[in-house]
């Protein structure tokens, strides 16, 4: 896989984390959403894909599995239910550049849960579907179809480390790193029915990359009634 290495930068106003609409600048730029927050609302009210309620020991078993430690704050959300559909609120990650998928995000509808539930895939069903879609190892599957996937990447950190999370498009041989960790990945989560968001010059926004990172500048010397 080709990797697109992605790295938030946030504007001079002081905001940071996901995307939002406004700022106390007046700007279209990026602003923190808490993963206590996030995590109160993170779950649909569907209860399609949802695993059996998670125990320690199933928590155990998946981590012998998988030979890999996974993260506390996946472990958290998956406490309070084990899989299944993402809240509208919360179904999208934004991206500075475009993927097979979108110009501007890639998609979250269903997290995998830890379990064996039949006609359900799980975390656990990783490495057949790593070796049936010719993915990179060692990862965990965390949502995807087959032709698109989101994963904790271990490649890095190694198997007992703190994972950081990929997007891999099969169908291009591409990969597109989202968040250094888990955490901040939820952290940065929005809903897909804000895009496409219609940044222009005139609003003062620009994303500029250096390399393989990418920044959101824009004119925050004028206040918000521009």
């Amino acid at each position: 896989m080709n990797p697109q290495a992605f790295s938030s930068v946030y504007g001079d106003c002081g905001c940071s984390g996901a995307l939002s609409v406004d700022c106390r600048a007046g700007h279209t730029l990026l602003t923190v959403t808490r993963f206590d927050e996030v995590k109160a609302s993170f779950w649909s009210s569907d209860d399609d894909g949802v695993q059996p309620s998670l125990t320690e020991a199933a928590v155990r078993d998946a981590e012998f599995r998988l030979s890999v430690s996974l993260p506390a704050s996946l472990l958290c959300l998956l406490r309070l239910q084990n899989g299944g559909r993402v809240a509208d609120r919360w179904n999208a990650f934004p991206t500075c550049v475009p993927t097979s998928w979108s110009d501007d995000h890639v998609p979250l509808d269903e997290l995998m849960g830890i379990g064996g539930r039949e006609r359900m895939t799980s975390v656990l069903d990783t490495p057949e579907l790593i070796e049936e879609w010719g993915l990179p190892s060692p990862i965990v599957l965390l949502s995807g179809d087959g032709h698109c996937w989101i994963a904790l990447d271990y490649r890095v950190c190694g198997r007992l480390g703190e994972p950081s999370v990929t997007w891999f498009d099969t169908d291009a041989d591409t990969e597109l790193a989202l968040a250094p960790d888990f955490a901040s990945f939820v952290e940065r989560l929005v809903p897909a029915d804000g895009f496409k968001l219609d940044i222009q010059p005139s609003q003062g926004i620009e994303l500029r990359w250096s390399g393989s990172r990418c920044t959101c500048v824009g004119d925050v010397s004028r206040d918000a009634s521009g």
